[in-house]
Parts: structure tokens; C-alpha cells; sequence
């Protein structure tokens, strides 16, 4: 069935906008002609549910793209599952909710391709999803993430509303969480090998055997991929967004060192978690649509050390409410 749906003209609102996915986003909205609305967490509590139906009244968005959450990596994971798992229902409730009550027209939710199963069949379909248990190491995030879509095909279902979600794959980019602790592998990797080079430092140890297999999406990419799902996709099923190629943790090192120029020895941690041995997601019905990721590796990964050095996203922060990643 052929789907259209004009942006131009139309209040978008795009819960999270301060994150990397959100940011990335309100950049690409830039070039749609339509009025982005944003709100800061100092003035919008979106976990209060009474207080988002208000703000929703007020500003009556007629799109919302639901990129808030709280994400991180798999030591934030391990350590905060409590706030991994409530705080994302608590955001997933309110947002759907006010966006139900005021009748929005459209509205885009970005969940994770943690959903999956630890085994999961590879590369992973969108049928894959509560096939198998859960990567353990990221359950608590998986488990929220899972609850988000499932309420967008409750919406649809009951009440008819145009609710969609889309499962990246991970992601890296401008405006990422360079925490030591809290950040995503690429973040993570590419604040390590920046200290070591600017401290001559021999190596660098990194978490895991380096063999699990990684697929990595520019951000960019990403917004590009939401807004054209915007305009051309309408269904309950939740649909992949990813690059369609993966890599070694070790090999996707390299590829981070050579860009800051770290030029020392890397030391894998085999007493750490691997995580999921490989996730790829299938991308082919994105792609059937007319979709495909321009952004190489090399260039993402330039524009993201760029950003590092002008300041750019998270550098010291532990993991909070943000833009998800994958």
C-alpha cells in the first residue's frame, strides 16, 4: 500500500532533542519546512504525565517523535536497572499518552535493537523479536524498550492512531555520551584512545574479547532514515533501521584509533562481558522502500572526533534521561 505524508507545514515535536539521536534529528528537520517544537527538561518533566498532557494542550503538536530516554552502556545496564527499566516506562506512558488525548497525527517511537534475542537469528528480522531470552547484560533497557512498541501497536489497535516504531542499530555520531563509564563502544573507545594519545600511554584496555560482531549506523543516517519513515511508512510492525554491514569490536578499534591517531597496543579484558555475539539487524524492508545509509565509517567516525574535540554531547556526565542509542 503506498504511504505519503507531508511534513511540510507541520508541528513536530521531537521529545529528547538535547541527546544524539535528537539533535540529529532537529538537524535533518531543518530542511523539511515545518515548525520543530522542543522543550527543556528544566521546563518539561516528560516523565510527569500530568504535566506533558498540558504541555501538549498548549502546543498541540501534530507529529511526535519519541527519541527520549535513558540509555547507556553495559555497566550503566548492570548497575542501574531499576532506572533503566521505570524511567523509560515512565517517559514511553506520558508521551503516548498526551499524544493520544490531543489526537496527533503521526507519531514516530525509537526503540533499540537490544529488543532482539541474545541469539538471534543473524542478520535479525523484524520477526525475530520475543523469540528467545534477552541479552542479559541489557534487559532492564530491552524490557522498556519492548513495553514502547508494544504500546504503539496497543494504540493502533484500539484507537486507530497512527503510532510507528523503528529499532536502530547502534549508533555513533555528534552529540554522544563520552563518559568514561556510562558511554556506548564507540564513545567510549574514542575518548580512551584520545587520552592515551595525549598521555603516550603504551595501550589501551578494552572491555571483552573484541570478536562480538557490531553493526554502526551514523547518526545522521539515522535522522534521515525517521524523517523518511515519517513521510512513507504506516504499519504495526516495527521496522530495523541499520547500516547492513558489521565488524569486530577489535577491527571497529582500529578504526577508531587510526582516527584520533593512537598508534599503542590494544588489551582485551576476557573478564568482561561480550555481550551479544553478533548483532546485524536485516534491513531489507527499509530498504525496499526506497532507504539506504550514505555515510561511511571512516567519514562518521571523523565528524564524531570533531565533535569530541569542540566539546561536543556528554563528556563527564553519568548516564540520565537522553536521546536513546543503540
Amino acid at each position: 500500500m503506498t504511504f505519503n505524508y507531508k511534513l511540510s507545514g507541520k508541528r513536530v515535536f521531537v521529545a529528547g532533542h538535547n541527546g544524539m539521536v535528537g539533535s540529529a534529528i532537529v538537524r535533518r528537520l531543518a530542511d523539511e519546512q515545518c515548525t520543530v517544537l522542543t522543550a527543556d527538561r528544566r521546563h518539561l518533566d516528560l516523565a510527569d504525565a500530568d504535566q506533558t498532557r498540558r504541555w501538549f494542550e498548549k502546543n498541540r503538536p501534530e507529529v511526535v517523535v519519541h527519541a527520549a530516554g535513558k540509555v547507556g552502556g553495559i555497566s550503566a545496564n548492570n548497575s542501574l536497572p531499576v532506572e533503566f527499566l521505570c524511567d523509560n516506562l515512565r517517559l514511553e506512558l506520558s508521551v503516548m499518552s498526551a499524544s493520544h488525548d490531543i489526537g496527533v497525527e503521526r507519531l514516530l517511537f525509537l526503540g533499540s535493537s537490544c529488543i532482539y534475542p541474545k541469539f538471534a537469528n543473524q542478520p535479525i528480522r523484524e520477526e525475530e523479536l520475543l523469540a528467545g531470552p534477552l541479552e542479559p547484560t541489557n534487559e532492564w533497557y530491552a524490557v522498556a524498550k519492548i513495553a514502547g512498541l508494544k504500546m504503539c501497536q496497543a494504540y493502533r489497535r484500539q484507537y486507530g492512531d497512527d503510532f510507528i516504531s523503528a529499532m536502530p542499530t547502534n549508533l555513533f555520531g555528534p552529540g554522544d555520551n563520552y563518559h568514561p563509564e556510562h558511554s556506548h563502544v564507540p564513545a567510549a573507545l574514542l575518548r580512551r584512545f584520545h587520552e592515551a594519545k595525549l598521555s603516550n600511554a603504551p595501550s589501551v584496555t578494552i572491555w571483552g574479547s573484541g570478536k562480538p560482531l557490531r553493526e554502526f549506523l551514523y547518526v545522521d543516517d539515522l535522522a534521515d532514515a525517521c524523517v523518511f519513515l515519517l513521510q512513507n511508512y504506516s504499519d504495526h510492525i516495527p521496522i530495523n533501521i541499520g547500516a547492513g554491514t558489521d565488524l569486530s569490536i577489535r577491527d571497529f578499534a582500529e578504526a577508531v584509533a587510526e582516527t584520533v591517531g593512537f598508534s599503542g597496543e590494544f588489551i582485551f579484558d576476557t573478564s568482561k562481558p561480550d555481550g551479544t555475539p553478533r548483532k546485524l539487524l536485516d534491513s531489507s524492508r527499509l530498504n525496499a522502500l526506497g532507504w539506504q545509509s550514505r555515510t561511511s565509517l571512516r567519514d562518521g567516525l571523523a565528524a564524531t572526533y570533531r565533535d569530541f574535540l569542540q566539546g561536543g554531547g556528554r563528556h563527564t556526565q553519568p548516564a540520565e534521561k537522553r536521546a536513546i542509542a543503540g
